[in-house]
């Protein structure tokens, strides 16, 4: 799976870290979530999309 979270984390001038805490995850997991090595449970999927405003389907794109 293919994910749009580091570009949209850069849109919106969020760290890594800023990102883990607003979905209440750690850091690390939104470092495996951008590599692709992670698939998220919709909860966190859709908790990291409306973060970003967006649908989940814009942030995250099945390869």
């Amino acid at each position: 799976m293919r994910t749009r979270i580091k570009e949209l984390r850069a849109r919106d001038g969020l760290t890594q870290e800023e990102l883990a805490r607003k979905v209440n995850v750690r850091r690390e997991t939104i470092v495996f979530l951008e590599k692709g090595k992670y698939n998220p449970s919709l909860q966190l999927a859709h908790a990291i999309a409306r973060v970003f405003g967006l649908p989940i389907e814009e942030v995250f794109i099945l390869a």
